[in-house]
């Protein structure tokens, strides 16, 4: 059975990640929270706005209402990247070669591992940043579709279209699709194809939440992309050449009309952790849609959830601060 170790903090709790087998919790008040051989505290923001893993480095990156970006390292120490003052800074993303990028207002700031800065600009406020898996480029979520930039060459940005408000942005593990959360009960996505005259995208219409989706996550080898939004973990297939085009999602842990608010998948299995509004958070196994119950209903929902490397713990953070870590190998 699984066992759950209880963690409470004050607050809403933005993002959980381990570093290692460290788990770390990031408040909105800006302090973070790191359960090494007793809790550890780092003052790192005046307001925390954004807190991901950096998927080149065993670091965070975080952004803040105080207009700086910083790296924080496993013993909770950290290095100040950037600084804007009097901007909030609530887009960041990590790239190769020590990269990083973050978005303030219509611009993207790229800064590379040697501390230089390239800047790029939108017509309209930056969302959303993910850099590709192959070559330094970066997409860029904005208002009305997604820009492309290649960070090493001057050079004009391709624009991918879609009416609309798109709020992030992410890249499938072989680079050949981008998908972006929207402001609507959607997303939409790129097939990207290499053409004689360049590069051409295909529209893919993921449509049908009921409500906005603010979790994505990829599973292990790339093969489905699950999404928060509905009763249930929508998980698309793209494992075929043309991805989830024509095909419908697999619904998992569907629970009658209670909303899955978050969904991380295992580091090595197809399994997929689901976090709902209440609190509960259940284990899907995709390949027969088996459930296990790893944390029963709690007080806030459900707002980041993120697996050791192993895939043995599991940590878990909520909108109330009842926070936690389970423990599957049991």
């Amino acid at each position: 059975m699984p066992t759950v170790a209880p963690f409470d903090l004050e607050g809403h709790v933005v993002s959980t990640h381990f570093l290692g087998d460290i788990p770390f919790f990031a408040t909105a008040a800006g302090t973070i929270h790191r359960l090494d051989g007793g809790e550890k505290v780092t003052e790192a923001h005046q307001g925390l706005l954004t807190c991901i893993r950096d998927p080149y480095s065993a670091t965070l990156l975080t952004g803040g209402e105080d207009g700086k970006v910083l790296r924080v390292l496993h013993d909770g120490s950290f290095n100040e990247l950037a600084n804007v003052p009097r901007k909030w800074i609530s887009v960041v993303a990590g790239g190769p070669q020590n990269s990083i990028a973050y978005g303030v207002g219509k611009s993207t700031f790229v800064r590379l591992g040697d501390g230089s800065v390239k800047e790029f600009t939108e017509t309209r406020t930056v969302e959303g940043v993910a850099f590709a898996p192959k070559g330094m480029r970066i997409a860029v979520a904005r208002y009305n579709g997604v820009s492309l930039h290649w960070v090493g060459m001057a050079g004009e940005p391709v624009d991918l279209e879609w009416k609309g408000a798109h709020t992030g942005v992410t890249f499938s593990h072989d680079g050949k699709f981008l998908v972006t959360t929207m402001q609507e009960n959607a997303l939409h996505g790129w097939k990207m194809e290499a053409t004689k005259g360049g590069m051409e995208a295909r529209h893919m219409r993921m449509t049908g939440y009921p409500a906005k989706v603010k979790s994505l996550s990829w599973s292990a080898k790339g093969k489905w992309l699950a999404s928060s939004g509905a009763p249930a973990a929508i998980v698309w297939p793209f494992a075929g050449k043309d991805g989830p085009m024509g095909k419908a999602p697999q619904e998992l842990g569907t629970r009658a009309n209670i909303m899955a608010t978050c969904v991380s998948f295992h580091p090595a299995e197809d399994v997929l952790a689901i976090g709902f509004i209440d609190g509960m958070v259940l284990g899907v196994r995709l390949a027969d849609g088996k459930e296990a119950l790893l944390r029963r209903p709690g007080k806030g929902a459900i707002t980041s959830m993120s697996w050791s490397s192993t895939g043995k713990l599991l940590a878990f953070a909520s909108e109330a601060g009842d926070c936690g870590v389970i423990d599957i190998s049991g």
